[in-house]
């Protein structure tokens, strides 16, 4: 595991939790003392240089949870050293930066996983099978709202909420999840108009709050509301309208009804890290990513989410930003 930030958190628990499946042998941070802080499974050795786990021949895969705009050089390392990836959302700062490092991973031959795992929670799962055996038909429209709250001591950090560390504001570093999990579901718009800008409520470099309307290819229009300035903070919400029926993902819980009289209500609703504290979810699904990623290490089957499916969530991003600074709708290439 490289770094030992607030992120190591749901990661280390995950490990303890899967002890049969998977061993921590190094974790390597730049601050010793940050590592002397971490409650470790035994056995696990510290270490300020990276070099000591690229070097260890034993170790098969490698967790990367340091600021995302360390994550390009990180990765490359590593996967030229023929250690498989599993890095914290975003992939790096950039869509450049995050195709570079995607196209170096498959270069090597080494898996590249990210840590987006709203797609697994059993609410998406239900609900992509229903859209995928055409139980919905088409779709008419979406809308994805993420309205959080951070206060200001959350970006007063050394370079949280800046493009140098970041790469973004809300964007990549909140709404990314229910982005991804959206596009996951909905398949990539062709066009979007946005607005971003930073509120009263923030003194940042990176926006805090934006809007955005979407049209998809085959004419169903959409909408994004995102934003942490929404005190005290709600749970994220992705609503989707088909030809035979609707949909809503809220807080981990879907409910859906059709024009054939069925309703479904899949999974329960729980806490996103959507207030003050970002660290208040439960890691149940940090889990589920990495037992798939172990999994699929072992049985040479790509991840459930893999790098490359993970780009789709930056070039909306890339998208929505390059509209809100030139002014205008952009086209988004499939």
């Amino acid at each position: 595991m490289v770094g030992a930030g607030q992120a190591s958190a749901p990661h280390l628990q995950s490990i303890r939790d899967l002890d049969t499946e998977v061993t921590l042998a190094r974790v390597v941070a730049r601050s010793a003392d940050k590592l002397a802080a971490l409650h470790l499974p035994a056995g696990a050795v510290t270490s300020t240089r990276l070099e000591d786990i690229l070097e260890d021949a034993t170790i098969a895969a490698v967790l990367v949870l340091t600021p995302p705009n360390s994550h390009g050089e990180i990765v490359e390392r590593i996967a030229r050293a023929g250690k498989h990836v599993l890095v914290e959302k975003p992939l790096d700062v950039s869509l450049e930066k995050a195709e570079q490092m995607v196209a170096i991973c498959e270069q090597n031959g080494v898996k590249l996983a990210v840590m987006l795992q709203h797609r697994i929670r059993d609410a998406s799962l239900a609900l992509a099978r229903l859209i995928q055996d055409g139980s919905l038909g088409p779709l008419l429209s979406a809308s994805a709202s993420i309205r959080w709250w951070r206060p200001q001591t959350y970006y007063n950090e050394p370079g949280r909420g800046t493009l140098a560390r970041d790469g973004g504001g809300v964007l990549m570093t909140q709404a990314i999840h229910t982005l991804d999990l959206m596009l996951s579901l909905t398949g990539m718009p062709d066009r979007v108009l946005a607005m971003a800008g930073t509120s009263p409520a923030h003194r940042m470099e990176c926006e805090d709050t934006v809007a955005a309307v979407l049209r998809y290819p085959n004419g169903a229009i959409g909408n994004i509301d995102a934003t942490t300035a929404a005190w005290p903070g709600f749970p994220e919400r992705i609503a989707l309208n088909f030809a035979q029926g609707s949909a809503t993902l809220e807080a981990g819980e879907l409910r859906a009804e059709l024009t054939d009289g069925r309703k479904i209500q899949v999974g329960v609703r729980q806490a996103t890290g959507s207030g003050a504290n970002p660290m208040a979810f439960d890691h149940a699904f940090h889990r589920a990513v990495l037992l798939d990623f172990v999994t699929a290490i072992r049985s040479h089957t790509e991840p459930a989410i893999t790098g490359r499916s993970a780009l789709q969530v930056q070039r909306l991003i890339a998208a929505m930003m390059e509209s809100s600074h030139r002014g205008a709708a952009v086209s988004i290439a499939s």
